[in-house]
Parts: structure tokens; sequence; C-alpha cells
């Protein structure tokens, strides 16, 4: 297996087990210095302050100069003598400057590799980072996407700290904090721990996975003896490497039997990790608690008017986490064109499992709900059609509205088998979905229907067993789609002919909407009803729904939800419908 990929998985199914050991590679792109790159730095400073040139050798300058060997306290004493003048100092070196370049290049800021990380430590996958760099980009970063951390950067840090297992994330600097003259720089300084570190690295060497980046383990001597020290292996050392690794960094991935993995660079590498592992996650399905809990919150929040803030935030707030979990980052829109079935029907599963919940809750709010609380399904199906048009590979952008399509089904199932015609009608005429090619917009009646997401030849050739079917996709959409109604719909022979009835009413107001349009060749999107092998002789949806109207007259609730005009109206659209299906839905 591809060792990124044995790494995801790993950092799936165990969270919080994988350390994370951080060298100054992974800072590189953010252009902060080494810490040996700083004192070179201070000594040519200290050395144009004395009208001197400390080149070839700065180190030796120093050492020819003063009689001792360079650190990083010794020279912010010589150079910068008060605590502030300190502090301005080294910022110049690790934060960003308010100079219009500086902002511009991103430099000395978060970089892709720092946030990706930081989204796994979000999602509980990462918990303990230890690092030897004293900037202060991945703290930044871990603020920025909302985790509550602790920083250990010096010994005296560790006593009171909460114990790794406990904290929801913790940031291990193992050199120190560039604003602390402490830091360690010197191969001197850098042979040997504080013993309360040394027994902090033996726990997390011993009880945690790791992944190590940017860290050659060339200058670390007391670091290197730590991973040297542990001789168990609980869980896999992971050791990416950027060319050939050094010959020290070798000695250690044979000593741990770690495994290699080549990459490109620290931020397409943690990149790529998270994606992956958000991937393995939109797979899994929600527990059957935290569900149950949605739903039963959301038929006691329906139940009174004083709780529609509630209502709002539990409904449009998992709105916003379907769109987080399904953005382009993630499921990217760009690249090739899909090569391969599997990897259609894995985006789509991806799509189902993160919109369960969403969908059970949509699905209960028009099964229960009331007039006042039905712009929420509005705003949902919109907020999941009208992202931003960003390019990319047109059927990756098509299939971004399956998120959509698979709230619109199940919950136009549930309003219509409740009678809640007002809901039903929120759902398929009132939101507005935007064009992809110009700025029109339609109502979701017209756009939300299979055959606009995956055509039914695509879905002959990606669908398992579904070369032979007439209407592939909805055929997936009936099969997924049952158990979540079942609640409601507990016969398959009742889930059925409600199945039936909703494509039925999507063909009639899809009709309806062309006709007022002024559009020729009204054609009707003709779902699984119009394919039954049975269908000349026990035509069910099409006799139900007509007897229904014709007893009902303008009283039927369809018509007086304004779904149709009069009953005059239907007739019509349903004649155009049976024309269409007599033609077998083809166009």
């Amino acid at each position: 297996m591809d060792p990124i990929l044995a790494l995801a998985f790993g950092m799936h199914s165990h969270k919080g087990v994988y350390a994370v050991l951080l060298g100054s590679g992974i800072s590189r792109s953010a252009a902060i210095p080494t810490g040996w790159e700083l004192v070179v730095d201070l000594i040519r400073k200290l050395a144009a302050m004395k009208g001197e040139t400390c080149d070839p050798d700065p180190e030796a300058w120093f050492q020819t100069t003063f009689g001792e060997a360079p650190s990083y306290s010794l020279l912010l004493k010589k150079i910068a003598r008060s605590p502030a003048e300190r502090q301005q100092l080294l910022r110049s070196y690790f934060e960003p400057s308010a100079a219009e370049t500086e902002s511009e290049a991103g430099t000395k800021a978060p970089t892709s590799a720092h946030h990706a990380l930081a989204a796994l430590a979000k999602t509980g996958h990462v918990r303990v980072i230890l690092t030897t760099n004293f900037d202060r980009l991945m703290e930044r970063a871990l603020e920025a996407a909302g985790v509550s951390h602790s920083v250990i950067s010096t010994p005296s840090g560790i006593d009171g700290a909460l114990p790794l297992t406990h904290a929801p994330c913790t940031v291990v600097k193992l050199h120190g904090d560039y604003l602390d003259a402490r830091i360690k720089n010197t191969p001197e300084e850098l042979a040997k721990y504080d013993k309360r570190v040394d027994r902090l690295l033996d726990r997390v060497f011993d009880e945690f996975g790791l992944v190590v980046c940017g860290w050659s383990a060339g200058w670390d001597e007391a670091l290197r003896g730590a991973l040297e020290r542990c001789k168990s292996r609980r869980f896999t050392t992971y050791w990416t490497t950027c060319g050939d690794p050094s010959d020290s960094a070798r000695r250690l991935i044979t000593q741990r039997a770690a495994q290699v993995i080549p990459i490109r660079g620290a931020d397409e590498f943690f990149r790529e990790l998270h994606q992956k592992i958000t991937a393995l996650t939109a797979l899994d399905p929600p527990h059957p608690l935290s569900a149950r809990t949605a739903v039963a919150t959301m038929k006691r929040l329906l139940s009174e008017d004083r709780h529609r803030i509630e209502l709002h935030d539990l409904v449009l707030g998992e709105v916003e986490r379907v769109m987080e979990a399904t953005t382009d980052t993630l499921m990217p829109v760009s690249g090739s064109v899909p090569s391969t079935p599997t990897e259609i029907v894995r985006r789509m599963g991806q799509y189902e499992a993160i919109t369960s919940i969403l969908r059970d809750l949509i699905v209960t709010g028009c099964y229960w709900g009331n007039q006042s609380q039905e712009y929420l399904w509005t705003s949902a199906i919109e907020r999941l059609s009208n992202r931003p048009v960003t390019g990319g590979v047109a059927f990756w952008s098509e299939l971004r509205r399956y998120p959509a399509l698979l709230v619109f089904y199940a919950a136009g199932i549930a309003a219509l088998k409740a009678m809640n015609m007002g809901a039903f009608r929120a759902l398929v005429l009132e939101p507005r979905l935007r064009s992809r090619r110009d700025d029109r917009t339609s109502s979701a009646v017209e756009k939300l229907n299979a055959m606009n997401i995956i055509d039914q030849d695509t879905g002959r050739q990606i669908l398992p067993g579904a070369a032979q079917r007439h209407t592939p996709f909805n055929d997936h959409l009936f099969d997924q789609l049952r158990e979540p109604l079942r609640t409601h719909l507990p016969s398959d022979e009742e889930y059925e002919l409600a199945f039936d009835r909703f494509e039925y009413f999507v063909a009639l107001l899809c009709v309806d909407q062309r006709l007022t349009d002024g559009s020729e060749g009204a054609w009707a999107p003709i779902g699984r009803f119009g394919w039954r092998d049975s269908w000349r002789e026990s035509p069910e949806v099409f006799e139900k729904v007509g007897e229904e109207a014709r007893a009902a007259g303008n009283d039927w609730p369809p018509v007086r939800a304004g779904l149709f005009a009069s009953i005059e109206r239907f007739e019509q659209v349903a004649a155009v419908v049976a024309s269409n299906t007599s033609r077998r839905g083809w166009r």
C-alpha cells in the first residue's frame, strides 16, 4: 500500500495516537530562518556595527573577535541590550512586517502545511505536535482554526501541563520560543536536554506513533538520542523525505523500522494527508445516536415558535457543516475527467455520508413543520446548490449538486407523504438555482432532477449492476433513500409508490414551468415511474393521482397550495407527461 494511504488509514482509525515531529523544513516556504541562519545573520549585524566584515566565515570571525563560540543568547546581549530592543529585533525574523511587499508575498505566515495540520488537530486526528522551530506559525494556524491548545516551550512548562492524553492539542517547542533567549541553537546546546524534556519525549515516542516532516536529524543530538532510546513499536513511524535522507536520518529510519514517504514539500504532503483523512471520515456513517439526537432535537424545536432561533441555527448550521466538508479543497472539481467508475462512486458515497444528518433533519421538518419554517428548507436547497462556479471539470461541477438532490428527494417524498403541501411547494418552486453558464436562475424542480446530475448513459457505465437499467441514477436514489425514509414509510410497497409519486410531481411541475415560460416542446424528466414493465396494465401513480385530482377538483390540495393554477392546468400538464412517458422518456 502507498505509505501515505497507510498513514491516512492509521490516523483515521486511531484518532490522536500519532504525534507529529516538525523540523525547519515545514517553515521554509514561509521564509522563516533556521536557528543557525539566525545566528549567522546576527553575527553579520554585529560585524557591521563594528565596521568590519565577517565573511566568508562568520563563526570563525566571532570566535577570533570575542574569544568564544557564538551563541544565540550571547549575540542578543551584544546587539540589543534591553528586552524591548531584543523583541523588536527578533520580530523582524519571525513576524510579518507592515511592508506591502512582504505582506503580499505571504511570508512569515502559516503555510498550507500548518493550516492542514491545524485542521487535523481540530478533528482530533493530531493532538501532539513536537517542533524544533522557534517561530509561532503552528500556534497561529491553530488559533485561526479555533483549536484550543497549550504550548510547552521550556522544561518548567512541562511541570504544570495537562497530560498529553487529556489535552485537546499540545505544541512542544523542544528548542524554545524565539522571544526567549534560552532557545537551543548551538551543537553544545542541542547535545543534551533537561531531564524533564527527556522524560516527556520518552513517553511520546513510546506511547504514540510518529510522523516526521522537515527534520534532517543532522544537528539535534539530544533529539536523536531520545528516538534511539525508545525500543517499543506500538505504532508505526512515518518519515517524509525530500530527496535522499541524511546519514543520521537513515540510521533512525532503520532503527525504528520507519516507513519512508517521498514528498515534494511539506505543504503538498500535509494537504494530501488532510484530504485523504477527510475522505475516509466522509465515508463513515454518522453514529446512529448522533442522528437520532439531531432528529429528536428537531422535533422538539418544531413544536413551538419560541424555539425558532434554535431551529434556524440547528438546520442552517448543519448546512454549513456540509458546505465545509465538501469544499473544492476537500473535493476538488479541477484536474482530470474521472477515469474510473470507482472514483465517481466513491465521491458519491462521500456526499451521501456527509449529508445524512442534514437530510434527516429536513425530512423531519417537511413532515412535521408549518408555514413559518418553510424558509429553512428553501434556504438549505439554495445554499447547497449555488456554490460559486470556479471552473474545473464539468462532470465534477455538476456532481456538486448531488448533496442538494439527496436532500430534495428525501424531503419532497416526506412532505408528499404527510400531505404537507406548503412545505412541498417551498421545496420545489421557491429555491432559485443559478445557471452554471450565465446569470439566469431556475426553480429547484427544473434543475434538481436526476438526469441533470448524472445522465442515464453515464449512470449505466458507472453504477454497479446498472448496465441494463432504464433509469440507473433514479434507481440508485431509490435504494439510497429507502432506510432513511423507513420511519415514515415502513412498507416497501408504500415507499415505492411514494417515490414514484414524488418523481411524477417533479415531472408535472417541470412541464408546468416550461409551458409558463413559453418553452417549446415541454419535455418532462421521466423517472422510475415511467419505466415499469407493467405500467400499461397497472399505472398506479398515474391513476391514483388522477383520481384524487378529479374527485377534489379545485379543492385538491396541490391546487390549493398553488402547485397548479387550476385542475384544468393539472390535466393539461398530465397529458404532456403521459405523452413523454409513452415515448419512454427518450429525447
